[in-house]
């Protein structure tokens, strides 16, 4: 069932809502540099239509990557750092999306989270659409 989840940065800056079926969905992690450093967590990929950024544009901050066949954007208000959402395109795993991450949901209850499924993708080997062999640190 599709419900409206809210999110926020830590100073109330960047706003959002997101459509999603959190509980089929769930939340994946990845095991690229970027996802490492950060422990990003996130909900599971979806279409730009279901986002909704509802204040902040004017504090976000950007930080970007491509290379063949995928380009990223990695989201973040400059005013107290903390990162909200992504977006971008990854051929491998299905064009064009956006990723929410599961901490700057403001009312995703833990017990929904911890009950969801987790995916985990291969991100250091440019191999998204499969499981790393492990997942221990992720």
């Amino acid at each position: 069932m599709t419900k409206t989840y809210h999110g926020s940065c830590h100073c109330g800056a960047v706003r959002f809502e997101v459509d999603m079926e959190f509980a089929a969905t769930g939340s994946s992690k990845c095991n690229c540099t970027f996802c490492w450093k950060q422990r990003n967590w996130n909900a599971a990929g979806m279409k730009p239509d279901a986002f909704r950024l509802i204040a902040g544009e004017d504090v976000l901050g950007d930080y970007a990557r491509s290379g063949e066949g995928f380009e990223t954007h990695h989201r973040f208000c400059v005013k107290c750092g903390t990162a909200t959402h992504g977006h971008g395109h990854i051929d491998a795993m299905g064009g064009t999306y956006v990723g929410v991450r599961v901490a700057a949901l403001d009312d995703l209850p833990v017990d929904e989270l911890m009950a969801a499924p987790i995916a985990y993708c291969d991100g250091l080997n440019d191999n998204w659409w499969n499981t790393p062999d492990d997942i221990r640190h992720l």
